[in-house]
């Protein structure tokens, strides 16, 4: 017999070789039809795999990531048999579950591409094969084994990935027929996939080296049921409408420039009136919090990121270095701010008694990111991070981690973003050359970030592998209007980079310690903010940041010196306020405008002259009434008032 503990601390005996699927119908028949995978003492199994020792589990389903990873990772096999039967010859390279379905790089051969057009036929030889509910049935095969078999298949892809495993022995996953070198887990056969939904085609170098052949990235989606597919293909065509790209176009918020280069975003008017906007808010909070401004240049020594670790990190990603007439001197385009505030640090000795100090700027960083990696502001080669860097004493961690968090609670407030995750990011226990670092620091810092998570009850998930190199960190994934999950806001503990540094403060002691240091930045970076903002809101943005909050429209030509006036006098009451004279009939500058997302037109013609007001539409609310110039301009100061409020 085996003991089995569930995640809420009860336990049970069952017969050793027990599996993921039985213990669930134990349970009920009804949570095994919809359990899809099982964590096994931290690692994730599949359903079918026996269970031989006494264990800790957890069982997931589709709502879990862990279900839909394992959901996703079948589907890839799937469509992978299916490309087989239908081109024979081809050959695969890497087909993994990512956060929305699943891709699988493949090489169909010299002079033959597939198309949209080839979409509906892989469909359906994929649900037919689903309907045939083969089991995934795993198997471990010795390395020499691997690679006999793939070989005499010419599959040189998965030769040239078992050539660099240091495994003696690889797990094979086979269903039907198709055979696949795979880690897993899958769920227990082909038919729990009920709908199914090739997305799109492009190209991918193998392992994204571009001197490497160029093969086929397939993506697909499926799910459970087909109502799940419905709803997943409506989110699709808002989210298109959405676009950041296409609202930041219609809106002239920024744009690009071959001239320029790629990846380098150009901010017009009235989107740099946004975003700056934005820095004044989190500026105002920042006051608040006793933070102090400073500003470094966008270069640095390279000696200054290989005491960092920046440049045995990104080096290979950042932009060459820059060299000088002087003999042996290079420079870098920062890669990060948090080097540069490390010396301001040094700039003076400190005292326990000056602890903490918080540096805060808006610092531009550029990283060389590939060419078919760039979109839009969400990925791009310069961007402007909202960080600060707080140094403290080690009995100053936790209170000054909940700050920060407080603040991410403000802004997400503000903002109107309702649901999101704190993802506790740790380095893998498994892998520590990744980490820079003793592990009595990383201990430290993991413990404080997990002990402020549960003071300030959050809801948390814990993503082993996934902090920084320097330290663990606290992430903040953030679901949209439509359900989109998007990675806003980090805040990291780091014990390291001080010591990189040889930072000091004198304690209470007279002795010399090391400080510790928070990284923080609320937004993330101020691209990728903006363009998580405008899909969210469809460009409708909340009435203290958009770029007009109203817009004078005349009825016709002799009213536009009334319009004048309104619009001074808003103005004048810091109104952000536009006028619409075009020689145009009404309806069509209400449209225009509305598409325009301005929150609130006003309308005026005799009446509103006569008696000194104006009519008022609200956007998508339609007309609110008239209103004295005076009473309008109170309305929209209260609601942004009401909007920033603190409390």
């Amino acid at each position: 017999m085996i003991k089995i503990t569930f995640p809420d601390g009860n336990a049970r005996e069952f017969e050793a070789g027990i599996n993921g699927y039985e213990i669930a119908k134990h349970i009920s028949h009804g949570l095994a039809k919809q359990v899809l995978a099982i964590t096994v003492n931290n690692e994730l199994w599949d359903l079918t795999r026996p269970i031989n020792t006494d264990a800790t589990i957890i069982l997931h389903k589709w709502d879990d990531e862990q279900g839909k990873h394992a959901f996703w990772h079948s589907s890839a096999h799937l469509m992978a048999e299916a490309l087989q039967q239908l081109y024979p010859g081809v050959k695969f390279g890497f087909g993994p579950a990512i956060e929305n379905g699943f891709y699988y790089d493949v090489d169909f051969g010299e002079g033959n591409q597939i198309s949209d057009a080839d979409f509906l036929k892989i469909e359906k030889k994929m649900q037919e094969l689903a309907s045939q509910k083969n089991e995934y049935i795993r198997s471990i095969v010795p390395k020499n084994e691997a690679l006999d078999f793939f070989g005499g298949r010419h599959e040189e892809y998965k030769v040239e990935h078992i050539n660099e495993l240091t495994d003696g022995e690889i797990s094979f996953y086979k269903h039907g027929s198709f055979t696949d070198l795979c880690s897993g887990p899958h769920l227990p056969n082909t038919g729990l996939i009920k709908a199914i939904k090739i997305l799109s085609v492009a190209g991918a170098y193998w392992k994204g080296d571009d001197t490497r052949k160029q093969l086929t990235r397939l993506y697909g989606i499926t799910f459970p049921k087909k109502t799940m597919l419905d709803e997943y293909l409506e989110m699709l065509e808002e989210a298109k409408k959405r676009d950041h790209r296409k609202v930041g176009k219609e809106l002239e918020l920024f744009a690009f420039s071959q001239r320029v280069g790629q990846g380098l975003p150009l901010w017009l008017p009235r989107g740099a009136q946004l975003r700056e906007r934005l820095e004044n808010f989190l500026k105002t909070v920042q006051r608040r919090y006793g933070y102090e401004p400073v500003i470094t240049p966008h270069i640095g020594q390279k000696e200054l990121y290989v005491t960092s670790g920046h440049y045995a990190k990104y080096g290979a990603d950042s932009f060459q270095p820059i060299h000088t007439p002087a003999e042996g001197e290079e420079f870098l385009l920062k890669p990060m701010n948090c080097p540069h505030h490390c010396e301001i640090y040094k700039v003076k000795p400190r005292s326990y008694k000056d602890l903490p100090v918080r540096f805060a700027e808006f610092g531009t960083v550029y990283r060389y990111e590939q060419s078919g990696e760039l979109h839009g502001l969400t990925r791009v080669r310069g961007f402007t991070q909202d960080d600060a860097h707080i140094f403290c004493r080690p009995d100053q961690l936790s209170e000054e981690f909940i700050k920060v968090i407080d603040i991410v609670l403000y802004i997400f407030k503000t903002l109107d973003f309702k649901e999101f995750t704190a993802q506790i990011s740790l380095r893998d226990p498994k892998n520590t050359e990744k980490y820079i670092g003793s592990d009595e620091n990383w201990e430290k810092a993991e413990r404080a970030i997990i002990e402020a998570c549960k003071e300030k009850d959050l809801d948390t998930v814990v993503e082993i592998g996934e902090a920084a190199f320097y330290g663990p960190k606290l992430d903040f994934m953030v679901r949209d209007a439509i359900g989109r999950k998007w990675q806003l806001g980090t805040i990291q503990v780091d014990y390291n980079l001080p010591e990189r540094f040889e930072l000091e403060y004198i304690g209470s002691d007279d002795k010399r310690h090391r400080p510790v240091m928070i990284h923080r930045a609320p937004f993330g970076s101020m691209e990728r903010f903006v363009a998580v903002l405008i899909e969210h809101t469809g460009g409708k943005f909340p009435l203290w940041l958009t770029p007009e909050q109203a817009v004078v429209l005349p009825i016709s030509e002799k009213f536009n010196d009334f319009a004048k006036k309104v619009s001074e006098f808003l103005n004048n009451s810091d109104i952000r306020t536009a006028i619409d004279d075009r020689n145009e009939k009404i309806g069509r500058k209400i449209r225009d405008n509305e598409l325009k997302r301005i929150p609130y037109l006003l309308i005026v013609g005799e009446k509103e002259v006569e008696t000194n007001t104006v009519s008022v539409r609200k956007q998508g609310e339609g007309d609110e009434g008239s209103m004295s110039l005076e009473d309008f301009a109170k309305l929209i100061n209260v609601e942004v008032e009401k909007l920033l409020s603190i409390n």
